[in-house]
């Protein structure tokens, strides 16, 4: 792997008006165990990546409380404090986990409010730099989780507020409360229905955050858009991951992917997808 790849080659993106980081983050998901539960199978080589990340130009980063839950939030304080000034961590809380393969909805205030105090707590910060809602709650008016998100951010406790999982309607009623840097919805080659999310964003410079940007392994399962893929990836010299990675950071410039792993070889490789240069016949073949 060339010692010259850096995410800085794919372009900064803002995240309101005080923060500054590289277009290509990195996603703490994937650094948990099996099911994203518990403790990775070798600590330390999860601790490896995430240095490394930071070593090749990664200044974003997204965790979630949910992750482990706690896992990936602890082993980001192990990793990097005392951080950098340059790195920005991301977390989210409104996800509760029952059990391994369980995923629940809890966006009360209160609920949020305990899911940041312990974030601040395990990431060793005094102050969250962008904190999302992971996802509207059926269950509780959305302004009302929102509105705790103002109340944690009037405290000092969150810099900037985002969302995950939202609709334009959504985004329209967060909006009318306060500000947002960031949407993290799922989009990728293969999925696109967060698409006027995205268009959205766009009219709006709000970061697009796309979660599962390599469709969880789906590229590679013989699709029309994955045939495609694979051609644009062999001309180029590059794989299927790198050449999706590249189609998400030139379908939009607000676009900042955060692809994750467990695995420094394929930190690597998605890092280096920031240098890629798709041409207009490739995006016109991948549109």
């Amino acid at each position: 792997m060339s010692a010259n790849i850096n995410a800085a080659a794919a372009g900064q993106i803002a995240l309101g008006a005080d923060l500054e980081v590289n277009r290509l983050g990195f996603g703490a998901m994937r650094i948990t165990g099996r099911s994203v539960w518990g403790d990775p199978p070798d600590v330390a080589t999860a601790v490896r990546v995430l240095q490394r990340a930071v070593r090749l130009g990664v200044t974003f980063i997204d965790t979630a409380d949910s992750y482990g839950p706690d896992v990936s939030e602890n082993l980001i304080a192990r990793a990097l404090y005392p951080y950098s000034p340059d790195i920005v961590i991301a977390t989210k809380g409104g996800l509760v986990r029952p059990g391994a393969d369980a995923w629940s909805r809890d966006a009360r205030p209160e609920h949020l409010r305990r899911a940041c105090e312990g974030s601040l707590e395990r990431l060793r910060r005094e102050r969250i730099d962008v904190y999302q809602l992971h996802a509207p709650d059926p269950k509780v008016p959305l302004e009302d989780s929102i509105g705790e998100l103002v109340r944690l951010q009037s405290e000092g406790k969150i810099r900037h507020i985002g969302v995950s999982n939202v609709s334009v309607e959504e985004l329209r009623r967060c909006e009318r409360l306060t500000p947002l840097v960031s949407v993290q919805n799922r989009y990728n080659l293969e999925d696109r229905h967060s698409g006027d999310v995205l268009a959205y964003c766009e009219s709006k410079a709000i970061a697009f955050l796309p979660w599962a940007p390599l469709g969880s392994g789906g590229h590679a399962r013989g699709s029309g858009a994955s045939r495609a893929l694979q051609g644009v990836a062999d001309r180029h010299g590059i794989t299927v991951g790198q050449a999706a990675l590249a189609w998400l950071l030139q379908r939009s410039t607000v676009m900042l992917p955060i692809p994750g792993t467990g695995s420094i070889e394929h930190l690597e490789q998605n890092v280096a997808a920031a240098s890629v240069r798709l041409t207009p016949q490739d995006m016109h073949e991948l549109r």
